[in-house]
């Protein structure tokens, strides 16, 4: 890979109503609605865990945010502006929603293995009319492109879900999507500097 013009910071949103439901929400529509947004909980872990790489001094007023559309990043995103005192607006972007996980959409989260298990050996796979990790690699590869030539020398945090996040990582470490679940998992709020 050619060398990166910019800094990259990936944050999971905080914890969402979904989450505490324990389902699978990886539809547009629906995750756009705000009875899907964050807990109070997860507000607080994405106060905390901004405003410590704020006072790390890897954040600041000039960083750059994309994020992905649903209410729980919508959310996770506007909180990461506020506590950073950043004056440009978000860009939300349709390439950093969701990972679509087709039939196993609003079931129970232990599901997400069903599509993860075969990840490893079949990036194209689409079981359950899920979005293949490949798929997914195309569009966030696609976003990071753009940035890199959009921009020059500046931070950018994109705020999005686990799967996307661990997709872009196994990228620019060189690897395939099918990589993603060997990485280490995102947290809930957690942030990772990329490169």
């Amino acid at each position: 890979m050619k060398k990166i013009n910019n800094k990259y910071f990936v944050l999971r949103h905080g914890e969402s109503k979904a989450n505490v439901l324990e389902i699978i929400l990886s539809h547009l529509k629906d995750g756009m609605m705000e009875e899907f947004t964050l807990s109070e909980k997860g507000e607080q872990q994405v106060r905390d865990s901004v405003k410590k790489e704020k006072n790390n001094g890897e954040l600041d007023e000039k960083t750059i945010i994309y994020s992905s559309p649903f209410s729980r990043t919508k959310k996770t995103a506007e909180i990461a502006r506020e506590v950073l005192g950043v004056k440009e607006e978000i860009t939300f972007d349709n390439r950093l929603r969701e990972r679509w996980f087709g039939e196993l959409d609003k079931t129970h989260n232990s599901n997400y293995h069903k599509i993860w298990s075969k990840d490893g050996d079949n990036p194209n796979h689409k079981d359950f009319g899920s979005e293949s990790a490949m798929e997914v690699g195309e569009r966030i590869v696609s976003l990071f492109e753009d940035l890199e030539e959009k921009y020059k020398n500046r931070n950018i945090l994109l705020v999005s879900h686990a799967d996307i996040l661990l997709i872009l990582q196994a990228y620019i470490n060189g690897n395939s999507p099918a990589t993603h679940r060997s990485l280490e998992y995102l947290l809930n709020a957690e942030i990772r500097k990329l490169n």
